[in-house]
């Protein structure tokens, strides 16, 4: 029989962790995201940057990152410039990763001392 150990998470923290991991799943926006690591973008230059995709389909993807709140946007002139947001996969990485970190690198300090 399995026994499946449940930690309980806020219901808003793990609704915006869903968001955010739906939002990596996908290659597409993940490239997105590491143009976006690299420098703002425009909504033009992000399209101009995946020309197998339509710029509605581009646009689609860039709204689920903004659902996600990994990317953020402000109106210059006619253009919106693209950034970024580091706090969610921040959030992700303490919630999931950090732990196993810590343990990696304790172990590699045990090593060092042996």
């Amino acid at each position: 029989m399995l026994y499946f150990y449940h930690m309980s998470a806020p219901a808003d923290q793990t609704s915006d962790d869903d968001r955010v991991f739906k939002a990596l799943a996908s290659p597409v926006r993940r490239r997105m995201l590491d143009a976006l690591k690299e420098s703002t973008h425009t909504t033009g230059s992000l399209c101009a940057l995946l020309p197998d995709l339509d710029r509605t389909t581009v646009l689609q993807h860039l709204r689920v990152l903004e659902a996600a709140d990994l990317v953020t946007g402000r109106k210059v002139g006619r253009e919106r410039h693209l950034s970024l947001a580091p706090l969610p996969i921040k959030r992700i990485h303490d919630r999931w990763i950090s732990d196993y970190a810590r343990a990696a690198v304790e172990l590699l300090e045990r090593l060092d001392d042996a």
